[in-house]
């Protein structure tokens, strides 16, 4: 079948799936969670597949650590769906209504956006969760994971196929791609494409906002910073770095440049050398640092790496003005945390971190969002549009002004035989 046949099948399709009851969709998301579970040595089979060839690609460690999809992944993925199955659905929420005169109502009511089409990398859970999402919300959804996982991604896709089919979802809402030829050409698609979220780095997102008339949310580098202020505790401060760091160091909210007051840098930076020394962390450090603890001299492109490995780099700065001053230069706005009990200095720091997502006293590897709660995420848009942050069911939305009247006519209104009244009411759309 032709990409553009699969476009106008998914578009077809989420017309439908827009409109699908509450009770259809979870029960599709139970008949995807199930055949997970009762297909998953077919997915670890075709998982080692990918393993396997990918290492004797010389694939980077990282990189293969995101592509291994075992039992326990599968099982954690399987626990996001059933989480997302309890969560209220968001379509068709009214958002607030107004009385544009007796008799005149205007409601602004939640919709999905139509088609969503995901590039994402090697993370085949990424997979499962994009599709689950879009599902959840009422949108289609067309799928391009990176190559390295194709044979996992192929059978995944199969599977939530299969699975939504029996259900009674509309077939043809998720569909596959496979080739950069086939990004190329869903980028011309707007007839039938309504979003795009690419997940990579910044220049493969300006590719994709410079190749396509289609709206983009973009989710770029993931260039993380914590920064420990002159009123941080050490143990706290270790604590949450380590964490920051070497959690799961392959993702795109893990730290990877840490930033420390120069009154503390010498309390806090032996620590934290030796918590990172036991973890195999890399360090690279500016001039001060490189004189409080033996590490290898910062360049200036590591401020602007992404490394997702274990390394970070180190710089001491003069106050929270200047931290603040480098998250803003460097930072790709995704994730920033700051460390200290001084409360006006935290709110000093996440006023003004230009980041969709600013953190006080705690790890940025929160800053996902199956742990903010929304089921899972499609990814994280460090775009400043409808949704930023970690996106979840609200960001797969938009909305529609819905207006009943009985008889209304502008005219009434243009000769002020009527006037208008805009009186905000508490009220549901009733239909």
């Amino acid at each position: 079948m032709l990409l553009k046949e699969q476009a106008f099948n998914v578009k077809k399709a989420s017309v439908k799936l827009a409109a699908a009851s509450t009770e259809l969709k979870n029960q599709a998301l139970a008949q995807i969670a199930k055949a997970l579970m009762d297909r998953k040595d077919e997915i670890i089979k075709a998982n080692a597949e990918d393993l396997k060839r990918s290492e004797e690609e010389n694939l980077a460690a990282p990189l293969l650590k995101r592509l291994k999809f075992d039992e326990a992944k599968i099982k954690d993925v399987v626990d996001g769906i059933n989480s997302l199955i309890k969560l209220e659905d968001p379509v068709g929420k009214t958002v607030f209504c107004t009385e544009l005169d007796q008799g005149l109502d205007l409601y602004k009511v939640t919709c999905p956006i139509g088609v969503i089409g995901v590039i994402f990398e090697s993370r085949p859970d990424a997979l499962v969760q994009i599709s689950t999402l879009c599902l959840k919300s009422g949108n289609g959804v067309m799928l391009k994971g990176g190559s390295e996982a194709r044979n996992t991604n192929r059978i995944l896709a199969d599977i939530i196929a299969e699975a939504t089919d029996k259900a009674g979802i509309p077939t043809g809402w998720i569909c596959l791609l496979e080739t950069r030829e086939d990004v190329n050409e869903m980028l011309k698609m707007d007839e039938y494409i309504d979003l795009i979220i690419p997940r990579g780095s910044n220049e493969f997102v300006r590719y994709i906002m410079d190749n396509s008339r289609i709206p983009v949310m973009g989710h770029a580098d993931g260039i993380c910073h914590c920064y420990i202020d002159e009123h941080a505790r050490i143990d706290m401060a270790v604590k949450i770095v380590v964490d920051s760091k070497t959690q799961y160091v392959a993702v795109c909210n893990a730290t990877e440049t840490l930033l420390v007051h120069k009154d503390v840098a010498p309390k806090v930076l032996p620590e934290i050398k030796k918590a990172l020394d036991e973890k195999e962390v890399a360090l690279v450090g500016c001039p001060k640092t490189q004189e409080i603890i033996p590490v290898s001299p910062a360049a200036e492109e590591d401020w602007k790496t992404e490394y997702l490995d274990y390394k970070l780099s180190i710089k001491v700065v003069d106050d929270i003005h200047e931290a603040i001053d480098h998250i803003n230069t460097y930072g790709s706005g995704h994730t920033d945390s700051i460390i200290t009990d001084d409360k006006d200095n935290a709110a000093l720091f996440m006023n003004l971190v230009d980041s969709g997502n600013v953190f006080w006293n705690c790890s940025t590897r929160f800053s996902d969002g199956f742990r903010y709660g929304f089921g899972a995420e499609v990814g994280i848009s460090t775009s400043k549009i409808h949704s930023r942050g970690p996106v979840g069911l609200d960001g797969l939305l938009i909305y529609k002004y819905k207006v009943i009247g009985n008889g209304h006519i502008v005219d009434d209104y243009a000769k002020r035989v009527k006037t208008f009244k805009h009186i905000k009411k508490d009220a549901d759309f009733p239909l």
